[in-house]
């Protein structure tokens, strides 16, 4: 069974490589040749009255591409019993999918039935991290709309409770590497995590420690009189850095002064790969910037070959 998980890997990992050559940054050069401007137009409006959109668009779209490659499918609605992924647990506090329906609307009015939901998707996850100071890339384009929703599958989503091992193997599957994954978690320089993704470090950590030792004490103090045991306070938790509107890297620097906030972050420093370029990320921002561009392009080309199309109204299949 292992050499057949080896060979299925393989396999997925050549596929992926043949679909990210087959993205291109020209694809609507004749079609719809402004939808850069289009979409970032779109969200610059949204973050100019909401300084959470490109956190929530950032996110939406790692738990776009990591169920069924980046088709858009988090976007869909869902249908009598058919539950979609939108509505599955770790997707529940996904927010601003207005900016991706107002962007689709205005490209709808210019060039109708051309771009599709999952490049105005990605189109707006790179626009989000570029107006909050960080770097800009050019996106390939070409990805089509997927058509299968389903909440059953964003188990897959790799949790804030993985462990190293976990990640490295939920990345990849998906063709991603140790550097990938270690650059996209600088991605939790924008945003803010609830209490309950990060509750099992503050409460009965084991059953000799109530805190993660590798927390630093008044840090997991902190965290701990924000979401207390018992906490019923609905939206209570905290920002997922410092800074958490402009993107930097005082993630990765705040990482190694023990104030991750989720297990996952923590696991990145226990392996020599991983921990190494945590550090190489913390002392460089140049370095960091680089690494995650490099990844983003990388992980905005996953896709398969399920039934896609492009999509009229980003939120339903017709």
């Amino acid at each position: 069974m292992a050499g057949f998980a080896t060979v299925m890997m393989f396999i997925t990992t050549l596929h992926l490589a043949s679909l990210v050559r087959a993205l291109n940054v020209n694809y609507y050069e004749n079609t719809c040749p402004h939808v850069d401007s289009i979409v970032a137009a779109s969200v610059h409006k949204a973050t100019m009255n909401d300084k959470t959109v490109p956190a929530a668009l950032l996110r939406m779209h790692f738990h776009d591409c990591f169920i069924r490659g980046c088709d858009a499918s988090v976007l869909l609605e869902s249908k009598g019993k058919t539950i979609a992924e939108k509505d599955g647990p770790p997707n529940i506090s996904l927010h601003a999918f207005y900016v991706i329906d107002n962007a689709k609307k205005a490209l709808e009015e210019v060039c109708p039935g051309v771009v599709s939901c999952a490049d105005i998707l990605a189109l707006a996850a790179r626009d989000a991290v570029t107006l909050s100071g960080g770097p800009t890339w050019d996106v390939p384009k070409g990805r089509k709309d997927g058509r299968i929703s389903m909440a059953t599958e964003t188990r897959q989503l790799p949790a804030p409770t993985f462990n190293i091992s976990q990640l490295q193997q939920s990345f990849s599957q998906r063709g991603l590497s140790l550097e990938d994954l270690v650059a996209l978690s600088g991605g939790h320089t924008l945003g803010f995590a609830h209490c309950s993704s990060f509750q099992n470090r503050i409460h009965r950590f084991s059953p000799k420690q109530d805190i993660d030792p590798s927390l630093n004490p008044s840090f997991g103090s902190r965290l701990r009189s924000i979401c207390p045991s018992h906490n019923k306070v609905k939206n209570a938790g905290t920002s997922l850095d410092s800074s958490s509107t402009l993107f930097d890297n005082a993630y990765y620097k705040l990482l190694l002064q023990g104030e991750s906030i989720f297990s996952s972050d923590q696991a990145l420093l226990t392996h020599p790969t991983t921990k190494a370029l945590v550090s190489k990320f913390a002392y460089s921002q140049e370095e960091f910037e680089r690494a995650f561009v490099k990844s983003m392009i990388k992980m905005s080309s996953i896709t398969n070959d399920g039934q896609q199309q492009i999509r009229l109204d980003c939120k339903f299949v017709r």
